[in-house]
């Protein structure tokens, strides 16, 4: 296996098998230099209107879309996505949008690999591969690599999760914190899956996720072309995330949570922690009412809004672009081409 490693990654086979008898995991770096540097990133929280400059820059570019999103991977999740419409991707081709069923739990892993594909099918039509959305974890796994830790343990998972509805999430983060404060301090409280997915690895490997996660940025000469994101004034954006929400709700948000519960199998752990449908799915069972659903999805939606900006600030590869909301989706796509055109 080893032998193998250095065949198909050439120099970087090395390192992978320096990782593989040290940490006991490996870091997967799919992007060639040569394939990074073709590709373009437009980043941002959610609402932000990167979706809608995005079709723009991609008519100036020649690019297709690949989607940076880790909750639009799932079929029949696709007001509470924001998917873009039938419309947008009859006009720019889209990439890893409705390829999961909400029974599975898609993994980081999974994305990136799929990514890789993605972006080389891409640039074989002669197109750049631009990558939009506002999944931080996915966007730095693709900039940087990842490292795969160990397999699931279930026994474990399921041993945890009852500690979790027993103690409650700020008792889980606490237990975090104790063993891997970096992590801990990175998740918020309520994000439970990923809180004992950190648990899990340490009590497995005995090291904390922060250890295999802090790598570094690649040299300037070796980044994408532009990794942008917005970054919209707090208030404008709070507003947004309201409106859209209550536009998503007059859309069927509620009839198509309840044929989401409907399927079978039933949508897994991460389907239904997605904003909205996890507050959406209680009121269905019958513990919020619906103005507490979406009152709590309002919120909720602020404050991941707020992690997003803080996910994008801490990688160093992104290039903030302040925005005032006033901005037309043209007009943002030539504000960042033009970023990209200075380098700043």
């Amino acid at each position: 296996m080893l032998d193998g490693l250095v065949l198909s990654h050439g120099a970087n086979g090395y390192a992978l098998i320096r990782d593989i008898l040290i940490h006991g995991s490996h870091k997967i770096m799919p992007f060639p230099v040569t394939l990074l540097k073709q590709c373009w990133f437009v980043a941002g929280p959610t609402a932000s209107g990167k979706s809608s400059a995005a079709l723009h820059l991609a008519q100036i570019l020649n690019a297709e879309i690949v989607s940076l999103d880790s909750m639009a991977v799932y079929r029949g999740m696709t007001i509470g996505t924001a998917k873009p419409s039938v419309a947008d991707q009859q006009s720019v081709r889209h990439h890893l949008i409705d390829i999961a069923d909400p029974a599975q739990d898609f993994s980081v892993t999974e994305f990136v690999r799929l990514a890789d594909q993605a972006a080389n099918d891409i640039t074989t039509r002669g197109c750049v591969p631009l990558f939009v959305g506002g999944t931080g974890l996915y966007l730095r796994s693709i900039l940087r690599g990842l490292f795969e830790g160990p397999e699931a343990d279930w026994d474990l998972r399921n041993r945890w999760e009852k500690l979790a509805v027993q103690h409650g999430p700020e008792w889980l983060h606490t237990e975090l914190a104790k063993r891997d404060a970096v992590t801990a301090q990175r998740l918020h409280a309520n994000d439970t899956r990923r809180l004992i997915r950190a648990i899990e690895v340490f009590e497995l490997t005995g090291k904390p996720l922060s250890d295999d996660q802090h790598h570094q940025p690649r040299p300037r000469a070796d980044r994408p072309a532009c990794v942008v994101w917005l970054q919209p004034p707090r208030p404008w954006l709070h507003e947004r995330i309201n409106n859209r929400i209550d536009m998503m709700m007059q859309a069927g948000w509620l009839a198509e949570t309840c044929l989401l519960l409907k399927t079978e199998p039933p949508p897994g752990r991460t389907a239904r922690q997605a904003l909205g449908y996890q507050q959406l799915i209680q009121h269905l069972e019958g513990t919020l009412s619906l103005e507490q659903a979406v009152t709590l999805t309002k919120i909720s939606t602020r404050q991941f809004a707020k992690r997003q900006h803080t996910w994008f600030r801490n990688i160093q590869e992104c290039t903030p672009l302040e925005t005032t909301g006033a901005e037309s989706p043209s007009v943002l796509a030539h504000m960042i081409v033009n970023l990209s055109r200075t380098g700043t």
